[in-house]
């Protein structure tokens, strides 16, 4: 059932089998770009590259056809495009990973077990992506605090820890501006119902008004 469409007892290539092949390679190429698009914030640019690439990959298959140079040479193409182009985000990475698992599917011949991987990780990730199930707790934050050198760290903020937050824990401390100052970095679970600018009102009264970073762990920013 999963057997690959090319008869490998024929020399050469069918054109009806691959444009059987291209046609599968695009189609599901648009499904996966329908796909992302709907379920993460993308741009045109990169849903045509989602949709286009599987074939091009598919092509690529073909013309390397178990020659061992040639395969190489490939190799060596792809790692230049990917470590040239700009660090992605999680789902744009597997997107390209799907994209190009399509595309070797379909390349290699095996048009029907691409379409059914296809079917599966599609439902599989509109199922995570339309649901809370492996959603992160949105009240953890990365919280970052200037100071002058001559504050005491270790016990001003503690009052306003306990109000605000049910978690806080210092993961990292370092100096700045020739060691005038420091830069405190805190693990923080914000309680629920607290209002985060209170939160940072209540710090900035107490660091002298210096800055103050509360940002989520993902997306973390420097000060």
């Amino acid at each position: 059932m999963f057997n690959s469409i090319f008869d490998a007892s024929t020399p050469g290539l069918e054109i009806t089998t691959a444009l059987i092949s291209a046609a599968v390679a695009l189609g599901l190429g648009l499904v996966l770009a329908f796909t992302h698009m709907k379920t993460s914030q993308t741009t045109k640019g990169f849903l045509i590259t989602l949709a286009v690439l599987p074939l091009l990959v598919m092509a690529v298959m073909i013309m390397i056809n178990g020659n061992l140079g040639t395969s190489i040479a490939i190799l060596g193409a792809f790692s230049l495009i990917r470590f040239r182009s700009l660090q992605g985000r999680a789902k744009d990475l597997l997107a390209i990973f799907f994209a190009m698992m399509i595309g070797l599917a379909c390349g290699m011949g095996h048009v029907l077990f691409g379409t059914v991987i296809t079917v599966i990780s599609v439902l599989a990730i509109i199922l995570f992506s339309c649901t809370r199930f492996l959603e992160p707790d949105h009240h953890e934050r990365v919280l970052k605090i200037v100071i002058p050198e001559d504050l005491d760290y270790e016990g001003v903020f503690e009052e306003t820890f306990k109000k605000y937050t049910s978690r806080c824990r210092l993961v990292r401390m370092k100096t700045m501006n020739m060691g005038s100052l420091y830069k405190l970095t805190y693990d923080v679970k914000i309680k629920h119902g607290v209002k985060e600018k209170e939160f940072l009102d209540e710090i900035r009264i107490k660091n002298m008004n210096l800055k103050v970073l509360l940002s989520d762990p993902c997306c973390e920013e420097e000060i």
